[in-house]
Parts: structure tokens; sequence; C-alpha cells
């Protein structure tokens, strides 16, 4: 993936977890840390019922917060993981490259032509 659109995908969870923060402190009348643990605990599906919006403008933005903040924290959860995937598997590629360890096929066509060998010396008597 374009780090372009990593970018992107880290700026909207960033935007969404600030602008949710600052909504929640104006209109529920929270702490900063309290609106933005309730950002935090709501997009994460984590949802410890401590905090709840008292108004009605408070409820919509929630939902509308899990609907959109939920898929964006799951892009941006999946995009960690695949840069970790992709961390893991250079650091195997540099491992097998400085130790000299042939690649698992290697070793199944070696099978694979032992077993035809016994073959080729019946033939040649």
């Amino acid at each position: 993936m374009r780090p372009l659109r990593r970018a992107t995908i880290f700026l909207s969870l960033l935007i969404i977890l600030v602008s949710s923060t600052v909504f929640f402190h104006l209109v529920e009348g929270w702490s900063w840390v309290d609106s933005y643990f309730f950002t935090v605990v709501t997009i994460s599906t984590v949802g410890y019922g401590n905090l709840v919006p008292a108004t009605e403008i408070g409820k919509i933005a929630t939902t509308i917060l899990i609907f959109s903040g939920l898929g964006i924290f799951a892009i941006a959860i999946r995009e960690f993981a695949q840069l970790q995937m992709q961390k893991r598997e250079k650091q195997t590629d540099w491992l097998i490259a400085h130790l000299g360890i042939p690649p698992e096929d290697a070793d199944a066509e070696e099978v694979a032509n032992q077993d035809d060998q016994p073959h080729e010396s019946r033939h040649k008597t």
C-alpha cells in the first residue's frame, strides 16, 4: 500500500479522535480526559459503559462515531498489522540470506529427484 494512503488513514483516525474529543467535551461537559477516553473506548468497541451521553445530540453523535470511527479504526489496525508482517518477512528473508538456509522448495525438489534415481539405474543395466 502506498505511504500516502497509510498517511490518509492515520490522519483520518486522528481527526476523528480529536473532533470527537472536542465535541463530547463541549456538548456533554466531560473533562478532556473523559471525552478522549470515551472516544477511544467507543471506536475500539470496548465500551466500558461508565460514561454515557446524556443529551440527544450526544447520543446521535455517538452513533455516528460508532459507524465512522469503527471503520477507520479497523482499517488503521489492519494497516498496522500489515506493516508488522512486512517487517517480519524482511527480517526472515535477511536471516535466511545470511545463514545460507536453502528455501523449502529446494528440499522438495531434491527429494523428488532422489526418487527418480533408482529408476534410472534399473534401465541402464
